[in-house]
């Protein structure tokens, strides 16, 4: 099945889109360059197959989907799991923890997070304290991947119903950080809870504004003021 996918992956890739995504997201993987559009029909398809799996075979499949170590393959996996509700709730630390082993630039990490590793956190599959250790491990993509499964817990077209004391837990242990992909995770939990606490978020930015970059600052006070990210 894996090889059959990557065949019909390089069918449909793009050159130029290959080309590009080594600005977009530079990667250690390898990017087959395929668009968006065409991932989606195929998807469509794969999972007319996929979809009446038990759940274990297809957690085991998704990890073998992750150790191709292709792109596209790594993001089928996300794509897959979170269609079915009956494999995320069987994911444990360990579990993710392998899912999450290519991930090296902010598409996959962010797919991830909002997919599979939020997911679990809000069914507390997996606990605070593990979501914790995410951000003291020093690795950039782990800790992006803590601060963006804040989304997942808010997010309602995922899910999500509103954590404040979660979501803020996470925030403040990053309000000093000046890496880019940091503060733009850090705004993006902020922005996302704002739709439902807007006033808890009002109150953290009282509180941090003289200590959060700049950028985040902006971002966040526009969604607060207008509803938008942009004025």
């Amino acid at each position: 099945m894996i090889s059959k996918i990557i065949a019909e992956l390089e069918f449909v890739a793009d050159p130029n889109r290959r080309e590009a995504s080594k600005t977009m997201f530079p990667t250690s993987m390898n990017y087959l360059g395929g668009r968006t559009p065409d991932f989606r029909v195929l998807i469509k398809d794969w999972w007319i197959e996929i979809k009446n799996w038990p759940p274990e075979k297809l957690i085991q499949f998704s990890k073998e989907l992750v150790e191709t170590c292709i792109f596209e393959c790594n993001q089928l996996a996300y794509e897959l799991l979170s269609k079915n509700k009956n494999a995320l709730r069987l994911l444990k630390l360990k579990d993710l923890e392998e899912l999450g082993n290519n991930m090296d630039n902010w598409a996959t990490t962010d797919c991830f997070s909002v997919m599979i590793s939020g997911w679990a956190w809000r069914e507390k599959q997996i606990s605070d304290s593990d979501v914790l250790s995410w951000l003291a491990t020093g690795n950039l993509w782990w800790k992006r991947t803590a601060i963006v499964s804040t989304v997942a817990l808010n997010l309602r077209s995922r899910g999500g119903i509103g954590d404040t004391k979660r979501t803020l837990m996470i925030c403040e242990k990053v309000i000093h950080d000046r890496e880019k992909l940091i503060v733009k995770a850090l705004s993006w939990a902020l922005r996302e809870l704002s739709k439902s606490d807007k006033q808890a978020v009002e109150e953290f930015m009282k509180k941090y504004d003289t200590q959060i970059a700049g950028l985040a600052r902006r971002e966040i006070y526009t969604k607060l003021e207008t509803g938008r990210k942009n004025g």
